[in-house]
């Protein structure tokens, strides 16, 4: 079986290959790679051969892993990718350099909140539930626009990409296109969008960060 770092190389080699089957530049997408669930002794050795962004779920499992590893290898970029409730916040700020779940009214306000209240401006993105799917956290895609406009005039809140997670059982394509589409019209630069099974499709459509986990680490 692969080791972690040999996959992260090969998700690596896809992406630059991707990237230029797609007419971008060289190391437009930024890759995401996704810890939650794996510890430290797993993690470490993919930051050792160069990797520097992560994502994870869930604050609280973020808490127990990053502050030490951030400690020691200081130019690490932590990206929280999961729901967030907005009791969450305070952590989020402190702990966060990308939130990118912002996704309704009271989440924004917590969040410039505690912004203020640290003087820590993590970057943000709204995710948008492409899919209208009930169970899935997100802004509803007729809603983002307005949204994204009312967390910088009302919040005060600089608002930099969007984020989305397509239904698992339809074509990500017509999703990816929506965000980027959604993205243009909001006036944000980045869009967050693909996962293990999808990122060559995203970055066709744009992405400038993929968020890759079982591609790299292995199933959960």
């Amino acid at each position: 079986m692969a080791s972690a770092v040999e996959q992260f190389f090969a998700v690596k080699t896809r992406i630059a290959a991707t990237e230029r089957e797609a007419g971008r530049d060289a190391g437009s997408v930024t890759l995401v790679a996704v810890s939650k669930t794996f510890e430290t002794d797993v993690i470490r050795p993919v930051i050792e051969a160069g990797q520097r962004v992560f994502g994870e779920n869930r604050v609280q499992e973020a808490q127990g892993k990053w502050p030490a590893l951030k400690a020691e290898f200081p130019n690490i970029e932590l990206h929280l990718i999961g729901p967030l409730q907005s009791n969450k916040a305070r952590e989020a700020v402190a702990l966060a350099d990308v939130i990118e779940t912002v996704d309704r009214e009271k989440l924004a306000a917590e969040l410039a909140k505690e912004i203020v209240r640290q003087g820590r401006t993590p970057k943000l993105y709204v995710q948008v539930n492409t899919g209208s799917e009930p169970q899935k956290a997100g802004i509803e895609p007729g809603d983002a626009v307005a949204f994204v406009a009312r967390c910088r005039d009302v919040h005060g809140l600089a608002i930099e990409g969007l984020m989305c997670i397509p239904p698992a059982d339809e074509n990500p394509g017509p999703h990816f296109a929506l965000l980027e589409k959604l993205g243009k019209e909001a006036g944000v630069a980045k869009l967050s969008m693909g996962m293990s099974g999808d990122f060559e499709t995203a970055i066709a459509f744009g992405a400038t960060s993929v968020r890759v986990g079982s591609a790299i680490f292995g199933g959960r």
